[in-house]
């Protein structure tokens, strides 16, 4: 084999891999920063893609798909309580534009240079926030505390080239006598609210006890009212037709030529045996002799004649006006 044909061989085989050193994949979701003897010279998007072989390369690819980070850091109030966070960065790509890139791509030497500048912000920024408030206040403040955060580091993310997407607060802890002593004020905090409802169902359920028995009463009161007016009708109803009677049975006597005093007698009796029947005594005591009969007979007569009105006008010395005897 002539030493030219081994010289031709070469040069096949570098012209090869010169044809594809030419040609670039770069993946989706990231774009490749090309340069010139180590200066920028353009970028190059997903899918393939075409460079001068041994002049340009590819400095760095970067990822434009948002990116998670969990951090845990320590804080301290100003009442000196020490407070424990951990959170969860989410950032991006501010977008493709080609001075953002170049900051994305240039900004820092690494990634790992770039995410301890990006947590020693936010740490910072945390703890400057916390370092003006009381401890008590500081699980109050989760929102207020985000945005504190990412109003201080917007700005200087975008001067990176990146955007924070979200912060989140995931866990926020005290030292271990702090968070027992808030143990112990909440159990109290509950035991109190709990003996307040209690208190407050003890007072609800008397009151409508009271309101019942109080219309219960009203009620009560109300049928014994009614009742009674009708009782007194009843009884008045009762007297109404007895006269009635009487005054009927008067008429008829006189009509008949009869002495009406027997109804006075009749209705005495009818009382006393009225008495007999419906009375709860056991002994009733009456004069039975003839003198008592005679006596009570007389108050019978008595008392008719004093509620008996005259029929006629009578003069000054008590005798009918027109009869001279």
């Amino acid at each position: 084999m002539s030493p030219l044909f081994i010289f031709l061989i070469v040069v096949a085989f570098f012209v090869f891999l010169s044809i594809l050193g030419a040609f670039v994949v770069v993946q989706q979701g990231n774009i490749a920063i090309v340069t010139v003897f180590g200066k920028y010279q353009r970028i190059l998007f997903p899918g393939l893609n075409f460079k001068i072989p041994y002049v340009e390369s590819i400095a760095r690819t970067i990822s434009i798909q948002n990116r998670s980070v969990e951090l845990e850091f320590q804080a301290i109030t100003v009442d000196q309580a020490n407070v424990y966070f951990k959170s969860m960065l989410l950032y991006s790509v501010l977008n493709q534009e080609e001075a953002t890139l170049k900051n994305v791509a240039f900004k820092f030497i690494d990634e790992k240079s770039l995410m301890q500048a990006l947590t020693r912000t936010i740490e910072g920024s945390i703890r400057s926030f916390v370092a003006t408030k009381k401890q008590a206040e500081i699980l109050l403040l989760r929102r207020e505390i985000i945005e504190y955060v990412k109003q201080q580091l917007d700005k200087q993310l975008e001067d990176w080239g990146y955007h924070l997407q979200d912060l989140q607060l995931n866990d926020i802890t005290f030292d271990e006598d702090i968070m027992k002593s808030m143990s112990r004020v909440v159990a109290s905090n509950n035991l109190k609210a709990a003996a307040e409802n209690e208190g407050q169902a003890l007072l609800i359920t008397k009151t409508k006890a009271a309101e019942a028995e109080g219309n219960a009463i009203k009620i009560s009161a109300e049928a014994e009212k009614i009742a009674a007016q009708l009782r007194g009708q009843g009884v008045a109803l009762f007297r109404e037709e007895v006269a009635k009677g009487m005054s009927v049975a008067a008429k008829e006597m006189q009509q008949a030529n009869l002495d009406t005093t027997m109804i006075m007698f009749s209705m005495w009796t009818e009382a006393m045996k009225q008495f007999a029947e419906v009375g709860k005594g056991n002994v009733m005591f009456l004069d039975g002799s003839p003198e008592g009969m005679q006596r009570s007979f007389k108050q019978m007569l008595a008392m008719m004649q004093m509620a008996k009105v005259p029929d006629e006008p009578t003069t000054t010395n008590g005798k009918p006006v027109g009869n001279p005897n």
